[in-house]
């Protein structure tokens, strides 16, 4: 398992790009969008990792909604697994707290899901299953 990026909520990725690219000098390696979630993503590779910030494109974004508790900031962090379904099933059986049961489409042809921050210690995790 490695961290696989770190999710961070943003007002506009233009803006945030601002200081990730212009000031830091961290390069985009891809922009999506994920309807299901009301996201557009950018990632930014930081060594053998990446950053992920996150644009609410609405006011039922999850996004959105977390923003307006907490303001922009650290969302979530993902740990790259190989098989998703497997872990899922082991977090299950070891009586974890999922968000996620079964996993579902992610940004850039993952496979994703998200562990509650209950059975974490108050951190969101994200599962991500890389496609092929």
């Amino acid at each position: 398992m490695k961290i696989d990026h770190i999710g961070i909520a943003v007002k506009s990725l233009s803006e945030a790009l601002k200081v990730y690219e212009g000031a830091i000098g961290l390069s985009v390696g891809g922009y999506d969008q994920v309807d299901e979630q009301g996201v557009r993503v950018a990632m930014l590779k930081i060594g053998d990792s990446r950053i992920e910030l996150l644009e609410p494109t609405g006011p039922e974004s999850p996004i959105t909604k977390f923003m307006t508790k907490r303001g922009e900031g650290i969302h979530h962090i993902a740990v790259e697994v190989e098989d998703i379904e497997k872990t899922l099933e082991t977090l299950k059986a070891a009586g974890v707290r999922l968000i996620d049961s079964a996993p579902r489409q992610g940004a850039h042809n993952t496979r994703i899901a998200f562990i509650h921050p209950s059975s974490t210690h108050g951190v969101l995790l994200e599962l991500v299953q890389h496609g092929k």
